[in-house]
């Protein structure tokens, strides 16, 4: 093996609220040695979801929490620079689950997919990845938007939110975002193409959600519960359905308060359901195929937040949380050969 070093930000102790400096330390390590059946992979950029904070809890949920010690999870996308598995070549452009680290081994499994004729590694995570197919999955199986209907989406301006949106658009809904300031609020509606958006930092986000949304709320995509899902409750039309995507609002504090609002799902015969896409993996083809069309006939656009050096992973995390980001998160941490 050519002798690389490899960085690493390791968890030193589990977070209260943001991320504290002590409670992750970046530090530098020989390479692996590859056994029979690995690969070596170097990434080029790393994804930052809300479900990576919610990751350094002690507490189990769809995947184990990080132990101390260990890198912090997160998706990526890297360059396969040695394999001693007949699943990956040299030159390989992968999706997987590196970690915040410079190299990661790999093996033959569902956390690791070849990716061939990639053209834009950066778009691998804005949108051909589980961020686009959150939102695909997650509109148009459970929201099922149809044309004329009012859509509502919750942090409108980040990297889920603002693809769902497009994707009910695209169905032929009304589309009102719902984001942090005027600037993301802008946004949302100039360039995502949403036809208005409610800055929830406003004084009452009842009535501006009334005023929005006269005809009530078919369908609402929910990525942050608090307040804000309890709001929309309380606008949901006869027959409405609410994806629960995530719950931003409370990862921080773990405290997820019942949304006092639930009554109206009996009242309006409402669906409320969550999903995991990590379920849909063998559909994985299916979303990228429809959103690789819609990009190409140019009625889905994608935005990065583009953080460089993986020694601002911690940064780019906290961001998420303070309103930093529009569009995908995402750390750069090495220059791409391939595509």
């Amino acid at each position: 093996m050519t002798n690389l070093t490899n960085r690493q930000v390791v968890l030193r102790r589990r977070p209260t609220g943001l991320v504290q400096p002590g409670d992750t330390e970046l530090i530098e390590t020989a390479a692996p040695e590859l056994a029979d059946g690995e690969a070596l992979v170097r990434t080029t950029y790393l994804g930052i979801d809300a479900a990576v904070r919610t990751w350094l809890d002690d507490a189990r949920g769809y995947l184990p929490p990080v132990a101390i010690g260990d890198p912090i999870r997160a998706a990526g996308v890297g360059e396969v620079v040695e394999t001693r598995c007949d699943a990956y070549a040299v030159g390989d452009v992968v999706t997987y689950l590196p970690g915040f680290q410079e190299l990661a081994v790999v093996r033959d499994d569902v956390f690791t997919t070849v990716i061939p004729g990639v053209e834009d590694q950066l778009a691998m995570l804005t949108v051909y990845g589980s961020t686009g197919a959150t939102a695909y999955f997650g509109m148009t199986d459970i929201g099922r938007p149809q044309a004329g209907e009012t859509v509502v989406v919750s942090a409108a301006a980040g990297a889920t939110g603002s693809i769902a949106g497009q994707i009910a658009k695209i169905a032929g809904a009304r589309v009102v975002g719902i984001a942090g300031g005027p600037e993301k609020c802008r946004v949302v509606v100039e360039e995502l193409g949403f036809d208005a958006c409610i800055d929830h930092r406003g004084p009452d986000l009842a009535a501006a959600l009334k005023e929005a949304c006269p005809q009530r709320v078919d369908v609402y995509f929910d990525n942050v519960g608090g307040p804000i899902l309890d709001a929309v409750l309380g606008r949901l039309a006869q027959g409405g359905r609410i994806v629960l995507c995530g719950v931003i609002s409370s990862y921080l504090t773990g405290e997820h308060p019942g949304p006092a609002n639930y009554t109206n799902l009996l009242a309006r015969c409402g669906l409320m359901q969550g999903f995991n896409t990590l379920h849909q993996w063998d559909r994985f083809p299916e979303a990228f195929e429809a959103l690789r069309r819609w990009e190409a006939e140019g009625r889905l656009v994608h935005r990065a937040h583009v953080h460089e050096g993986l020694e601002h992973a911690v940064d780019a995390l906290n961001g998420l949380f303070t309103g930093a980001n529009i569009g995908k998160t995402v750390v750069k941490v090495s220059d791409p050969t391939v595509g």
